[in-house]
């Protein structure tokens, strides 16, 4: 209940809409009610012997609404001739007809904004959502199960809520109506008919049931097959440099059959709604119709012609209405399967928020201390232990050790993108976690091994995220990153579109871009993960030029394997299970017997 309730407020920001939506449907079923109201005069005028005559009115109460609204219809009758009659009674019936799907699309015309102004809402929400959880959540999740919350369950939701809003303006109020109908005219045939009702509710809840748990298995293999397919997709190199085209086709046609045997078995079972609603109905319809029929062939009922066509015009619309109310329990039973996977994401709290009290920082003027940092993952041993670092304004300073030791966890803390777990980590002399999050990233500027660059053009992944690009900033920043030739050459240079993740250019020159966007952003510290370490020595050349230029008046902190890339750094830290081994220059460090000359002269084989 607590879902379906979290799903309705997902509505209320569309409470116009809906009280149009509620005021054409209700009209709309008003003049579908006159439909079968107009239907006894019509029958009674072409098929009962006997025109009606006037007859006295009784008063009226609610014992006697039948017969005084019978006598009432009888003397309007009768106050015409039987062919001016019938035409008056096609003109309303056509009018009737006409009215009730005009209000019927103006329901659908005001919901359009609602159904996808749900859609768009909480791709929103779960996307913005998404931006402000921790780097940690991201490498415990796959992307395709995250892409598949956002894509195929905020449809189901919207399907869900749109289902409820429908089925509560539309099928309650016929249903009550019509039930007044069958009532008036005969209460006791009414009853027994409605026998066959609770029946009914009980298979279309036991069919919902499990719908609701089967969906849940549905949206997993369909997570589970965008993720293969995203993976797929994204590997295609190393795909066809192994020959793992059949394994990969094997695997995606896996998950695939898996969703294909699922959802074959969902739509059958949430199909059986309809067509059991609707035999019921008819069963219904039946047993009326025998027990009518043999009370007026045997003289026991003085019914017309039109009241009997009318009682059975009747049951036969209400079935529409409960056909749908069947299905809306599907939905509603697979909208809060999908509902439920959404915000259990949108429940996860992030770890990375702005304390209370925590203000902005506009400048970098004294120096980074990490004070007796101590940090672990939530799985596993403690990866930093009691590190103490200076890193003062205008320095370079490199962080070198052996693999696994926590090079880029160490310098993932300066950003934030995890939290120490304990001591701090200080930028003039204030803890980063007094620092508004945004305020400190944006001193930052970050180039990483593995560049990612976007699938747009060259000048919009040099100014990436703004929205007014001053171009002659962009021609410097491509000078200075040894990128303003090669782009020149490309075929639309600065608005050449790149490609996924710029598979179009090289790996030299993809890192050439990234180092451009981070000068771009011109940022007082300059934070460098292995940046030329996948490069060839020719690309190495160029990069390091344009990382020496990125780190002219900056303070840089610089992780690298390549330990001839650091030999100018201020100072060198050298890390080793978790902690700092060793402090100094490159010539002090060579100097002494330590881990550090273990490094470089098996580097430079020595």
């Amino acid at each position: 209940m607590k879902t379906v309730i979290r799903i309705l407020r997902h509505i209320l920001p569309y409470k116009k809409n809906l009280a149009i939506s509620s005021t054409a449907m209700f009209f709309s079923v008003v003049f579908n009610m006159a439909t079968v109201i107009l239907v006894i005069p019509f029958i009674n005028v072409l098929f009962d012997p006997v025109y009606p005559t006037p007859q006295p009115v009784p008063p009226f109460t609610i014992g006697t609404f039948k017969g005084w609204a019978f006598a009432q219809m009888n003397n309007v009758m009768a106050s015409t001739d039987a062919v001016t009659a019938l035409k008056y009674l096609c003109v309303m019936i056509i009018g009737a007809f006409f009215f009730k799907n005009l209000f019927q699309y103006a329901q659908s015309w005001s919901m359009a904004p609602a159904e996808q102004g749900i859609i768009r809402d909480l791709r929103r929400n779960l996307y913005e959502h998404m931006n402000r959880l921790s780097l940690s959540y991201f490498t415990e999740e796959k992307k395709g199960m995250l892409m598949s919350r956002i894509i195929s369950d905020v449809q189901l939701v919207n399907d869900s809520a749109i289902a409820v809003v429908n089925s509560l303006f539309r099928d309650p109020p016929q249903i009550l109506v019509y039930t007044v109908i069958l009532l008036v005219i005969d209460w006791q045939l009414t009853l027994i008919a409605f026998i066959l009702l609770p029946v009914t509710g009980y298979i279309l809840t036991k069919i919902g049931n499990w719908v609701k748990r089967e969906s849940d298995v549905l949206q997993e293999s369909i997570a589970r097959l965008t993720s293969v397919l995203d993976e797929g997709l994204s590997s295609m190199r190393i795909i066809r440099a192994f020959r793992t085209e059949q394994y990969e086709i094997r695997k995606f046609g896996t998950e695939n059959q898996a969703y294909y045997q699922t959802f074959v078995g969902i739509k059958r079972r949430r199909d059986m709604a309809s067509p059991i609603t609707e035999t019921l109905s008819v069963l219904v319809v039946v047993v009326i119709l025998w027990f009518m029929g043999d009370a007026i062939l045997s003289g026991r009922s003085g019914m017309s012609s039109g009241v009997f066509v009318a009682y059975i015009f009747a049951m036969l619309q209400m079935m529409q209405p409960l056909k749908y109310f069947g299905q809306t329990v599907n939905h509603i039973s697979q909208g809060v399967a999908g509902a439920e996977r959404v915000f259990s994401v949108l429940d996860i709290q992030p770890r990375i928020v702005d304390r209370e009290g925590a203000t902005d920082i506009d400048s970098f003027r004294d120096r980074i201390i990490f004070d007796d940092v101590r940090f672990r993952y939530d799985t596993g041993e403690e990866v930093l232990s009691g590190v103490n670092i200076e890193i003062k304004a205008g320095e370079v300073v490199a962080i070198v050790g052996p693999s696994g030791v926590g090079k880029s966890t160490l310098v993932d803390l300066v950003p934030r993108f995890y939290d120490v777990t304990s001591g701090a980590v200080r930028i003039d002399g204030r803890d980063i976690r007094d620092i508004t999050v945004r305020s400190l990233r944006g001193l930052m500027g970050i180039v990483t091994q593995e560049t990612f660059l976007f699938n747009a053009t060259i000048r919009e992944n040099i100014a990436y995220g703004e929205s007014e690009v001053d171009m002659d900033r962009v021609f410097a920043a491509a000078r200075a990153a040894n990128a303003h030739d090669f782009i020149l050459e490309t075929p639309q240079g600065y608005e050449t579109v790149i490609g996924d993740r710029g598979v179009k250019l090289s790996g030299g020159q993809r890192q050439r871009l990234s180092i451009a966007r981070a000068i771009y952003k011109n940022p007082p510290i300059l934070i460098l993960d292995e940046a030329t370490s996948s490069l060839d020595t020719e690309s190495e050349v160029l990069v390091q030029k344009a990382i020496e230029n990125l780190m002219e008046g900056r303070t840089s902190i610089v992780i690298a394997h390549r330990l001839s890339t650091i030999q100018r750094a201020n100072r060198i830290y050298v890390l080793n299970t978790g902690g700092v081994e060793e402090t100094g220059t490159h010539s002090e460090l060579l100097a002494r017997d330590g881990l550090y000359k273990r490094l470089y002269e098996m580097q430079f084989h020595l």
